[in-house]
C-alpha cells in the first residue's frame, strides 16, 4: 500500500484543483503585450485549467476504483484508469473515437509508468551501498 498519498476520497479533490491549477499555468499566452496577455489569461485559462482539472478528477476517480477493485498497488492501475479516463472523455463523440481516446490515454499512462520505473531502477542502482569485505581473521592471536 503506498502510504505516501491522500485516501481516496482526498486525492480527487487533490488532483482536480492541481491539475486546474497546472493547467491554466501551462495554457496561458506568451509573448503577448501585458494587458493582452491578462485579458486572454483572465479569459481562456479558466476553461482550459477546468478541461484538464476534469481530466485529473476523472483519473484519480478511476484510479480509486481500480485500486478499491483489484485490491493492489501496481503500475496497472494508473494504466487501467487512464484507458477509462480516455474513454470516458471521448465517448459524446462516438464508439470509434471513445476506443481510440482509451487506448491513447492507456498508451501515454504506460509510457509514462515505464519511465517511471525505469528512473526508478537507475537511481535504485546508483545509491546501493556496498559494504566493505570483512578483514582477514586472525586465528591464531586467540589461540
Amino acid at each position: 500500500m503506498d502510504h505516501t498519498r491522500d485516501p481516496c476520497p482526498w486525492v480527487i479533490l487533490n488532483d482536480f484543483g492541481g491539475a486546474f491549477a497546472m493547467g491554466g499555468f501551462r495554457n496561458s499566452p506568451v509573448g503577448e503585450r501585458r494587458i493582452g496577455a491578462i485579458t486572454a489569461v483572465k479569459l481562456r485559462a479558466p476553461v482550459l485549467g477546468g478541461n484538464f482539472g476534469v481530466w485529473g478528477g476523472l483519473f484519480s476517480s478511476f484510479d480509486c476504483a481500480v485500486r478499491g477493485i483489484r485490491r493492489k498497488e501496481d503500475p496497472w492501475n494508473p494504466i487501467i484508469a487512464g484507458f477509462f479516463t480516455g474513454g470516458a472523455l471521448a465517448v459524446r463523440g462516438g464508439y470509434k473515437a471513445a476506443r481510440n481516446g482509451a487506448i491513447g490515454c492507456a498508451v501515454l499512462l504506460a509510457v509514462i509508468e515505464g519511465v517511471g520505473i525505469g528512473f526508478q531502477r537507475m537511481f535504485a542502482a546508483s545509491t546501493k551501498l556496498e559494504l566493505p569485505p570483512p578483514p582477514p581473521s586472525n586465528e591464531k592471536a586467540f589461540a
